[in-house]
């Protein structure tokens, strides 16, 4: 083998953009011969001042392709996390309905207490269903009035609480993976 196919370091470069290289180089010289040194350091600084200005195009190219990025893979992750927030608020009166149907007094009727049984079986397995999604209930009963998370209906005088004490909750609210989908419908106890 000879010395030029052993050598690693030398790029192999084909012989028509040798002779390319060789042509352009002569002409730049030839074309530098007739310039003077005024004319030769204002094309080095037009040129220097040109690269300038590429480099910070390129910068804030970088930079707002970093935010486009960042800002991509923040809202794939939000349309992955929230992805459920309309079929879960759809489903939510669902629930209403069951949670009403158990409030509803059976009495001694053993069939209506079989149909009870199995509506508290239905709506228990429906929640877990909803919590494995990260689906929460809002039931504030006893707790202090938030108004990010509850929407007071009206307010009753209570002297057994404090004041702004949720005392009855007319509707469960609902949070999906710790965002409110439906605020909590309340009677809030008078100061």
């Amino acid at each position: 083998m000879s010395k030029k196919e052993t050598s690693n370091s030398d790029p192999i470069i084909p012989d028509f953009v040798k002779s390319d290289m060789n042509t352009s180089a002569t002409t730049k010289t030839e074309s530098l011969g007739h310039s003077s040194y005024e004319e030769l350091e204002e094309a080095l600084n037009d040129a220097t001042a040109s690269m300038e200005d590429y480099k910070s195009q390129v910068m804030r190219l970088h930079a707002e392709m970093d935010n486009l990025r960042k800002r991509s893979e923040k809202d794939i992750a939000n349309a992955h996390k929230y992805s459920l927030d309309r079929f879960v608020t759809e489903l939510l009166p669902i629930i209403d309905s069951l949670e009403h149907g158990l409030g509803i007094n059976v009495g001694d009727n053993e069939f209506a207490k079989n149909v009870h049984d199995g509506l508290k079986m239905t709506l228990d397995l429906f929640l877990c269903t909803l919590e494995k999604f990260a689906v929460k209930p809002v039931n504030p009963i006893n707790e202090m009035f938030t108004p990010d998370l509850h929407q007071a209906i009206s307010m009753e005088q209570n002297t057994e609480v404090a004041a702004n004490t949720v005392l009855k909750v007319l509707q469960k609210g609902y949070t999906l993976n710790d965002r409110l989908i439906r605020p909590a419908l309340v009677i809030v106890a008078k100061p």
